[in-house]
């Protein structure tokens, strides 16, 4: 009889983590903040340089009725800004 606890139990028992898209310039200091706190938590994310895309520029203005950056759009919840308490929130990252 398998233990309680085994890696195919702990494996479906973890959380998928939420789609995140970044929507950033190459020169926004809270875009590369952000950024890097993805990589600090192994948060995968797509990045998006709207400065180079109008379409996606239009698509950010359009989810989150901002012009302004760093838009993240994690699992469809928007955040404007680099706000951490929400992005840990919809992460569930914590001790960050």
């Amino acid at each position: 009889m398998p233990r309680e606890g085994t890696a195919k139990t702990k494996t479906r028992q973890q959380k998928k983590q939420p789609r995140v898209i970044i929507f950033t310039t190459p020169t926004c200091s809270f875009c590369n903040a952000a950024k890097k706190y993805f990589r600090q938590h192994n948060i995968r994310f797509r990045d998006v340089d709207v400065s180079r895309d109008p379409a996606a520029a239009r698509d950010m203005v359009r989810r989150s009725g901002q012009m302004g950056v760093p838009v993240i759009d994690i699992g469809g919840k928007i955040i404007v800004g680099f706000d951490k308490p929400k992005i840990n929130e919809l992460l569930g990252i914590r001790n960050a």
